[in-house]
């Protein structure tokens, strides 16, 4: 086994290419950035349609009503998720462009929502069709977001433009300036919908959801699930976020099922579509990625090891919600040869079994969206619709789960406790000496208020050093001010913040974070799993990590 992890290994830095490379993360940015809208249309959905399982049906007005507010959000996704990836890759365009000559992200947005248009709605009386505005016109915005921002680079790199006096106003110079490039890819989408329309005889939306539409099977069949689910625990145990490799691939698949599941139970159908973000969130990453909310319970109340019943029981609350980086680090699972089996195959296993309750018992899929921090047993219930075999799903997930960690479990429970007994044998009678904080970090002041961003794949992993790093200030009473994101979302506010550190699962974004931060003179570095999850738990170490990575200038810090 120990020979498999060290092949493994080896192919680390071609997958953390792969997870850096700016498509695929402009896909993953502009979902992230759409969460809200998709969470916030599913509401809408459950308050019509779950108490129709106890018989009660609302009026037509008040479904209309409600369905109104998910047409109008969750119905224009797609023209949405245009301009969110246009966005995202233009930020990474101009990270590599002269300060002086940069794409305008707002025109790039526009154009990129006309060149949608142009490629999805069809004029009808009195308007324009809507029928490829929401998810089912994913995979024509990703063909938008990648296309559009290329128009523009090519244009603003090579200079292109309508050059004005300079005694022009700035921000009327720029609306010449990006004249040309809007007008490009419009013209350019414009001129490519009418020769694809004579020569296809329909749009582009409907004929690449039709060609895909295979893939779409595919995926859904257990061969497909496995290599998609297989693959996200795979890159995760190589300590690599799984998910930025493997959903820009399926994100298109993830949402148009849900909302064909939910209109097939509206129809009186069976939701049969097994794909979903809620079967990613809360059937094969039960409690995290490798299905890790039973044996992080296991390790916290069955453990003997100390180290390993200190992790448990501090890594239990998050990884309920769905945060599971202190397990994976902290026990750890990341690269640990005793789970690699479980880690990988809990997953699998879980899927398998939801797929056979759906296509065999007779269980709807996936009908809502819920946010992916919902607790997993919480997650299956009330995103399936309140089926009464969700219930017993959840029961055999966790007995599942249970029992292909327990034997891997126990054995590295006994080596620790060996370790550990070896420990005390060595150190005797001889007391620990706590390390002294240093003196230098002990009377550190700040001359200035200072912030410090915290950057992880998903928003939550980054908020547990950010909390801790914020309380460590309080109790020395420094003027430090702690922020989470996700990786992508702090682009436009890098100049805001004095220190920038990377979680583990994306600290193979340092190079081009330092890209972005150098010439600011904002420091910028990553952390290693054990030592995240360490920092995590000590809010004085933390803010002491923060004082050491923050510049180092005379008029930002003294002693």
């Amino acid at each position: 086994m120990q020979f498999l992890i060290k092949q493994i290994e080896k192919m680390k830095p071609f997958f953390e290419k792969i997870s850096r490379n700016s498509y695929l993360r402009a896909i993953r940015d502009g979902f992230i950035s759409l969460i809200p809208v998709i969470i916030f249309s599913s509401i809408f959905m459950l308050i019509a349609y779950v108490p129709n399982i106890w018989g009660f049906h609302w009026s037509g007005d008040v479904e209309s009503n409600l369905m109104k507010a998910y047409n109008y959000s969750m119905g224009i996704l797609a023209v949405l998720m245009a301009m969110t990836i246009s966005k995202s890759l233009t930020d990474t365009f101009n990270g590599k462009l002269p300060a002086t000559r940069q794409i305008n992200t707002t025109s790039v947005m526009i154009a990129s929502i006309s060149a949608f248009l142009l490629l999805s709605a069809d004029q009808i009386d009195g308007g324009i069709s809507s029928g490829y505005l929401g998810s089912t016109g994913l995979l024509t915005s990703f063909v938008i977001g990648f296309t559009v921002p290329n128009i523009y680079k090519m244009f603003i790199k090579n200079n292109i433009t309508i050059k004005m006096p300079k005694e022009v106003p700035q921000n009327i110079s720029q609306t010449f300036a990006d004249m040309f490039p809007l007008a490009a890819s419009v013209l350019f989408f414009w001129l490519f919908d009418m020769i694809f329309r004579v020569l296809a005889n329909t749009s582009f939306s409907a004929w690449i959801i039709e060609f895909f539409q295979p893939l779409f099977t595919a995926a859904d069949g257990y061969i497909g699930l496995t290599i998609i689910f297989g693959a996200i625990a795979f890159f995760w145990f190589l300590g690599i976020h799984g998910p930025s490799i493997v959903e820009p691939a399926v994100a298109a698949i993830y949402i148009a099922n849900v909302e064909a599941n939910l209109f097939m139970y509206q129809n009186g159908e069976h939701a049969s579509n097994i794909l979903s973000q809620g079967a990613q969130y809360f059937v094969v990453t039960f409690g995290g990625t490798g299905a890790t909310l039973m044996i992080t319970y296991m390790i916290a109340f069955m453990a003997k090891s100390k180290q390993l019943k200190a992790i448990g029981k501090a890594s239990a609350v998050p990884v309920t919600f769905g945060v599971n980086e202190p397990a994976l680090f902290g026990i750890p699972i990341v690269l640990n040869p005793v789970f690699f089996i479980p880690f990988i195959f809990a997953p699998i296993l879980n899927i398998w079994i939801f797929k056979f309750f759906v296509d065999s018992l007779g269980m709807n899929s996936f009908l809502y969206n819920l946010p992916w921090t919902t607790p997993g047993p919480l997650g299956i219930v009330l995103g399936t619709g309140i089926a009464p075999l969700s219930f017993l799903l959840v029961i055999v997930l966790m007995v599942v789960d249970f029992l292909i960690y327990y034997p891997f479990m126990k054995v590295y429970d006994k080596e620790l406790i060996e370790k550990e007994k070896l420990e005390e044998d060595i150190e005797g009678n001889v007391e620990e000496v706590n390390e002294e904080e240093p003196e230098t970090l002990a009377n550190t002041k700040l001359d200035k208020p200072t912030n410090v961003l915290v950057l992880c794949a998903g928003g939550a992993t980054s908020s547990m050093l950010a909390n801790a790093i914020d309380e460590g200030a309080k109790e020395r009473e420094l003027e430090i001010e702690t922020f989470a994101m996700a990786y992508g979302q702090h682009k436009n506010d890098i100049d805001n913040y004095d220190l920038i550190i990377l979680a583990p699962q994306i600290s193979s974004m340092l190079g081009e974070l330092e890209e972005d931060t150098g010439q600011r003179g904002v420091k910028s570095v990553s952390t290693n799993g054990k030592e995240y999850v360490d920092l995590s738990k000590d809010p004085a170490a933390a803010v002491n990590f923060a004082l050491k990575n923050i510049n180092q200038s005379e008029d930002k810090i003294h002693t």
